[in-house]
């Protein structure tokens, strides 16, 4: 199945109000932001989208809303993970009837599974979407790697396995994607998850990276793709110490999807940064550090 994905794409939160209720407005208001951008495309129910807090039906409502806004102008992908098999598919399905362009989905992450276990329940999924498959590792919050061989064998078995997102905070993991997944099936696509691994990927050979910084610099991620593409490594060295500093947001909180949001607010759009149960709103505390971390990063004064 044809699909061509590159360059920088954001993995979009979901915008709540206060009562927890999804918020159309704020979303919108995000969307038609990053559209004006240059981001190459959407990831929309990741896990910055706050996917694993959310009801089945209340995805399906907010991909639907989010699949409508965007209108065609860039590519949309949406996240279907669950640790059901059935409602990945269920889900994937509901993505493709509403015009979406491909799915993700991260492995299951509570009940630990075998490599066959894991192969299985990726290649039902892509026998049963009508979409295009991203695999999605990110093993630090599911608890198991996806091992290089599993995603070969994937993609040489699973036409329509086209690409992962892999977050593992190790370049030579990428590296074993890109040499001996993508060197096999050179079509399959390379996204890092971690934003600091963007320029390393592109140069080995990657397609780009999906990266929570690029919701609201994305002038530093895309100016790193467009210098890349450039062979301009002056600017991109310049951007990626800006995207070194931004990228300490991560270890500041956990969950970061409630700082994700507070930079995106404190960058200049009126969104609600309510965040879904378990998580909480940062604290003054977390607040402070979030402020000087994108003081240093050149997004606020």
């Amino acid at each position: 199945m044809s699909l061509l994905l590159k360059g920088v794409i954001p993995p979009v939160p979901t915008i709540f109000n206060a009562q927890s209720q999804f918020d159309p407005l704020g979303m919108g208001r995000l969307i038609d932001r990053l559209l004006a951008s240059d981001v190459n495309g959407f990831l929309f129910l990741g896990s910055a989208g706050e996917f694993a807090t959310l009801a089945h039906e209340s995805r399906k409502a907010i991909a639907e809303f989010c699949v409508t806004r965007v209108a065609g102008k860039k590519p949309v992908i949406i996240g279907t993970a669950s640790c059901s098999t059935q409602e990945v598919i269920d889900l994937s399905q509901h993505a493709g009837s509403i015009g979406a362009d491909a799915v993700m989905v991260v492995n299951p992450y509570y009940a630990k599974l075998s490599d066959e276990r894991i192969y299985q329940h990726y290649r039902q999924i892509a026998e049963n979407s009508p979409l295009p498959v991203l695999l999605y590792n990110f093993p630090i919050l599911t608890g198991q790697d996806l091992p290089v061989e599993v995603v070969a064998r994937l993609a040489k078995d699973c036409p329509n396995i086209v690409g992962i997102k892999d977050t593992v905070d190790c370049m030579s993991h990428i590296r074993r994607l890109v040499f001996e997944v993508k060197g096999a099936r050179p079509d399959f696509m390379i996204f890092s998850g971690f934003d600091e691994y963007m320029l390393d990927t592109l140069m080995i050979g990657g397609d780009g990276v999906i990266p929570a910084t690029s919701n609201f610099a994305p002038d530093v991620t895309c100016g790193i793709y467009k210098a890349f593409l450039e062979k301009d490594f002056a600017t991109a060295q310049a951007l990626l110490t800006r995207l070194a500093l931004l990228s300490r947001m991560y270890a500041i909180d956990a969950p970061f999807t409630g700082c994700i949001k507070e930079a995106i607010r404190l960058a200049g759009l009126d969104i609600s940064t309510a965040v879904l149960a378990p998580a909480t709103p940062p604290d003054a505390a977390t607040m402070e550090k979030l402020k000087a971390i994108l003081k240093s990063g050149g997004v606020i004064k």
